[in-house]
């Protein structure tokens, strides 16, 4: 055992005398989580929109005021017609126009939204924040008889506030984890067969399966502590709640930890070189997670060719049950379709990864 504590302390001196990697480790969550907390976002912010009406009767102006005052829209213009409004548009002068009917006071309703819809999934979101803005203004409620914005006064769950971050931080938990500790594990081994220390090791008195988890343990402990950086940093930083348990966040968080130590240690047992890891690391973790996870793009609206592969992806599973955990607040219930395949995913890995290694050194 005294033999196996060295290894491991002898590993985990040897990271942190890195500094280049203990930058690279702790840096890329902060920065990443600081990137697409405010920089890379999908919120609805200062939406520039083009009001159309003939007349100035108090209810017209309410709601033009009610969109003023939010933070999601700038009134930049009124124009008489839906023409001048077009006209503003097409050049990007303006990101959308409400119309409102000529009758609007007297029917107490009529409204017409034109919008730029060369990206529609804002396109999309900028309807929906204006249709909400207007339905949950009170006096417009009360005065308006024409049921045709009523419907569209929507209650938000879990995220009232629609912010995208919600969305991201289960994401880059999912990418972070997977990356640092299946493409850190396997450059580490190969480094070691570079060097011809492998060997040295391997006759060592302590077996070969106990020195590949003595390399492992080191960044166990690290993907854990970035794993509690990225949720201070949700909580304090970017005011994502955590909903649900911190306990089973954290007990999901191992077994995917674990397989993401799995895979790289596969990863490993192929490459020879660390640029041979780097490359396959990147090749068959990064595109996947970012493409194919659900990170960016729902699954559901993916060709269903690539719902199937994505069926193969760890990440998508864990980063469905972190939405589910933190985001909605769900028990462990509801997430035992996922916490099971990922179970089933890291005995699978490990146990390959295992064969491959041990046949690798017999060969």
């Amino acid at each position: 055992m005294k033999e196996f504590i060295s290894f491991v302390i002898k590993e985990a001196k040897h990271i942190l005398r890195d500094r280049r990697t203990m930058l690279i480790l702790f840096g890329m969550p902060v920065v990443m989580m600081l990137l697409f907390g405010f920089a890379i976002t999908t919120d609805v912010r200062n939406v520039r929109m083009v009001v159309v009406t003939a007349s100035s009767d108090h209810l017209t102006q309410r709601v033009i005021d009610r969109l003023a005052a939010s933070e999601y829209f700038t009134i930049t213009a009124a124009v008489p017609t839906p023409e001048m409004a077009e006209r503003l548009i097409r050049p990007q002068k303006a990101d959308m126009a409400l119309v409102f009917a000529h009758d609007f006071a007297a029917r107490r309703g009529g409204l017409q939204f034109i919008v730029d819809g060369s990206d529609p999934n804002m396109a999309q979101q900028w309807i929906s924040y204006a249709t909400q803005t207007i339905a949950h203004d009170d006096v417009f409620r009360q005065n308006t008889v024409n049921k045709a914005v009523e419907p569209i006064n929507l209650k938000m769950l879990y995220n009232p506030q629609m912010k995208s971050s919600y969305n991201f931080v289960p994401a880059i938990m999912g990418m972070l984890l997977m990356l640092v500790c299946a493409m850190m594990t396997s450059i580490s081994i190969v480094r070691e067969k570079e060097k011809g220390t492998m060997e040295v090791l391997l006759v060592s008195p302590i077996k070969p399966l106990m020195i590949i988890i003595a390399k492992a343990i080191p960044y166990l402990a690290l993907a854990f502590a970035i794993l509690i950086t990225i949720l201070l940093m949700a909580r304090f930083v970017l005011g994502v709640p955590i909903q649900g348990s911190l306990f089973w966040i954290i007990a999901v968080s191992l077994i995917y930890i674990l397989l993401a130590l799995s895979l790289g240690l596969l990863i490993s047992s192929v490459a020879k070189t660390q640029l041979v890891a780097l490359l396959l690391s990147a090749m068959v973790l990064l595109m996947p997670i970012v493409m194919l996870s659900g990170m960016l793009f729902p699954v559901e609206s993916m060709p269903t060719v690539l719902q199937w592969i994505s069926a193969i992806v760890p990440p998508r599973y864990y980063i469905e049950a972190m939405r589910k955990l933190m985001i909605m607040g769900v028990g462990i219930g509801q997430v035992v379709r996922e916490v099971t395949i990922l179970t089933l995913m890291t005995a699978a890995l490990l146990t390959l990864a295992l064969a491959k290694f041990n046949k690798r050194l017999e060969d």
